[in-house]
């Protein structure tokens, strides 16, 4: 009897296994990368949820009312999330002997000003004794003396309106603050206070408004309130990348498959 010739399906079955099995781990590789290049878009856009979030509480807290600025007894709760941009008054002293400057680079100043230059951070003794730091405004490189300002260091009894800000993070590329040289570039109030003395000091500080000082210096109501969101582009670059890995995959697949 003459046997029969194998099935043409059959045939093609058992020459395409050895392909498939040759491509499997290049196909568990880009899954793999497939799914971080995912992870990375959908994290994305949490952190566009969380920046929209931002914008929308600052922008709302930046124009109420200043409200008087939060008493001592209160400072352990004062936080990022319910106080930051908070706008608030407050009145006191200030000591300008303790004055520390804080090493800043601003794009530009209302009186023309702008580029390397110091933030004047003041303590503001209140009439309980507590104390709050200010960041009273800007000033150029030229003018860090409080000796070339002199007219802005005003006494008596002052009233300070402005933005409550929470301690600075030093950035990747910032150097550390120096305090026996006296070298500022974070504003961390708590540090600071620790180095002139300073009992009684709020864990946060104020950055003062626009009101112009005698003088013209310190220069006020610098503080950055609009804040770049580029999160949404993020997104749809990680997922672009994963579709086009996915393309590209597919097309190789293809090709391999056809010989």
């Amino acid at each position: 009897m003459t046997p029969s010739p194998a099935s043409p399906v059959a045939g093609a079955s058992r020459q395409s296994r050895p392909a498939w099995r040759k491509l499997l781990p290049a196909a568990l590789v880009v899954l793999a990368v497939f799914g971080v290049l995912v992870g990375l878009g959908t994290w994305q856009m949490q952190r566009l949820a969380w920046k929209e979030d931002l914008i929308a509480k600052v922008q709302a807290r930046v124009h109420e009312p200043a409200q008087p600025v939060l008493v001592e007894a209160e400072w352990p709760q004062v936080g990022y999330e319910q106080d930051e941009y908070r706008h608030v008054t407050a009145q006191g002293r200030f000591r300008h002997d303790l004055e520390v400057q804080v090493y800043a680079l601003v794009d530009s100043a209302p009186d023309g000003s702008g580029g390397p230059g110091y933030w004047v951070v003041t303590p503001l003794v209140m009439a309980d004794g507590s104390t709050i730091l200010v960041n009273r405004g800007f000033v150029p490189l030229d003018r860090r003396a409080p000796s070339s300002r002199a007219e802005g260091q005003v006494d008596g009894l002052v009233t300070v309106t402005g933005l409550l800000r929470m301690p600075e993070d030093a950035g990747p590329f910032t150097p550390g603050n120096d305090p026996a040289k006296d070298s500022w570039f974070v504003r961390d109030p708590l540090a600071i206070a620790g180095a002139k003395g300073l009992l009684r000091t709020a864990p946060f500080l104020i950055d003062a408004d626009a009101a112009p000082n005698p003088g013209g210096l310190p220069v006020g109501g610098l503080t950055r309130v609009n804040f770049s969101n580029r999160h949404l582009e993020y997104a749809l670059t990680w997922y672009g990348l994963a579709a086009t890995l996915l393309a590209v995959f597919a097309a190789f697949v293809w090709s391999r498959l056809r010989r």
